[in-house]
């Protein structure tokens, strides 16, 4: 399956879309798009996660590298909209207490994202 990811920056925030699945197969895109989104230094990285269907430890594996990058340049990485069973992978691996988990994409992105 292939995998979108769109990012959306404002005011130095950024939201990152993703859609499909988060496999071996498909973690370089991932991979490749924090990278060039970090070279631009946002101060907060928020993964929308809604259209994730699937995602294995080598995307688990990207999501921690881009939270430490994050964190090194002194911003935040948090994850949104999880489905079931990508939230269960974050209980079940402990992640969970790692990232910033919201049920949904916090509003004010939303609204930064409208204007």
């Amino acid at each position: 399956m292939e995998l979108k990811v769109s990012t959306r920056s404002h005011a130095g925030h950024a939201l990152v879309a993703i859609v499909g699945e988060i496999d071996l197969y498909t973690a370089p895109r991932l991979q490749a798009e924090f990278t060039r989104l970090l070279q631009e230094g946002p101060r907060r990285v928020v993964i929308d996660m809604s259209g994730v269907e699937f995602c294995d430890s080598t995307g688990m594996n990207v999501l921690l590298s881009a939270l430490k990058r994050t964190k090194e340049q002194g911003g935040a990485l948090e994850v949104a909209s999880p489905r079931p069973a990508v939230r269960k992978i974050l209980q079940v691996t402990g992640l969970d207490s790692v990232f910033t988990v919201h049920d949904a994409v916090p509003e004010e992105l939303l609204i930064a994202e409208g204007s």
